[in-house]
């Protein structure tokens, strides 16, 4: 199992000083973000944030899948959560690639087809923010006090600005 010894002996390294012992698990600060697994962002560093500050949900693109609103209705009602940022980011790739170039890509790596693999890419950051901002405020288990925005991350300066 040396393939991981690196990470192992990393993870005692930061168990020597772990301090979330008997942590709760609720967001003290109310915040859940749903952002991109682009290795660039940084979700509690870029907020002011600390671990324990805020429930997170990555995936490719930082879009509000039906999981990451599985996520969100947990968190509104049993983690403390009255506020939601989505946030995608510049230069992603599902926002800068068509779904055939990533398959091909993809392909390309794995050696086989990929032709059947989706990929979510998105046309339009700005109205697929819209539209996952939406999808948000208008569930029905996210009650109406809960702050929801739309914010666009650039892995270029690390500054957030808000559309929606």
């Amino acid at each position: 199992m040396a393939d991981f010894d690196d990470l192992l002996k990393a993870n005692h390294e930061f168990a020597a000083s772990f301090d979330l012992s008997g942590f709760d698990g609720v967001a003290h600060a109310g915040v859940a973000i749903v952002t991109c697994m682009d290795s660039r962002i940084d979700p509690l560093g870029m907020l002011g944030l600390k671990p324990g500050d805020a429930k997170i949900f990555r995936n490719p693109g930082g879009r509000v899948t039906p999981q990451a609103l599985e996520a969100l209705v947990l968190g509104a009602h049993l983690l403390n959560v009255d506020r939601i940022l989505v946030v995608p980011h510049t230069r992603c790739a599902v926002a800068s690639n068509t779904e055939a170039e990533l398959r091909e890509r993809v392909a390309a790596s794995a050696g086989r087809d990929a032709s059947w693999q989706p990929f979510h890419v998105v046309a339009d950051q700005a109205a697929a923010l819209t539209e996952d901002v939406q999808k948000v405020r208008s569930h029905p288990l996210i009650p109406d006090t809960v702050l929801v925005g739309g914010f666009i991350y650039d892995v270029d300066t690390g500054l957030l600005e808000q559309i929606v």
